[in-house]
């Protein structure tokens, strides 16, 4: 299982149910990444989507405690035994973890790459991920080069977890 973000220099991925920054060439890394592939959101990362609708060309699950919430394009779940049901069929290299706090916790044990977008700056925000240069088991792999949209730094850094639980814990 894949996990992907934006994050800053402090590990925050959002505010107000909103990306800290959008970056075109990251929102073009994240289409290439997961079109073709599972998406598992929260449903707040799902609300933020453009128009509040399922992501073109990817089978997407919405994690959430809302036993009555449906909506069309999506496969709705409830816990993480729902969601492991639903993702019997796939292999774990197809899926990808897009957010958000909660969805991210909750399934970073059982992911193997992590593909983060860090932001060399600092943002008013009110969600995080786990720092995983903390992370026990979580190391950089690859980072790449430095690349700037306008005025702001960022690159590319592939993380692995060499404590990865197995898939359907």
């Amino acid at each position: 299982m894949k996990l992907i973000a934006a994050a800053d220099r402090n590990w925050a991925i959002g505010r107000d149910n909103r990306l800290l920054v959008q970056i075109p060439a990251d929102m073009q890394k994240f289409r290439n990444l997961t079109v073709g592939n599972v998406i598992v959101a929260g449903r707040k990362t799902f609300e933020s989507f453009p128009g509040g609708k399922p992501l073109p060309g990817r089978i997407n699950i919405v994690l959430t405690g809302q036993m009555d919430y449906n909506k069309k394009g999506i496969i709705t779940v409830h816990s993480k035994e729902e969601l492991w049901e639903q993702l019997k069929p796939y292999d774990s290299d197809n899926v990808f973890i897009v957010g958000g706090e909660s969805v991210y916790r909750m399934m970073l044990p059982y992911c193997d790459t992590a593909y983060i977008t860090k932001l060399d700056y600092a943002y008013e925000a009110d969600t995080w991920m786990p720092n995983l240069d903390k992370e026990d088991g979580w190391g950089s792999e690859q980072e790449g080069e430095e690349q700037t949209c306008f005025d702001l730094i960022y690159h590319d850094v592939i993380y692995k977890n060499k404590k990865t639980k197995c898939f359907q814990g």
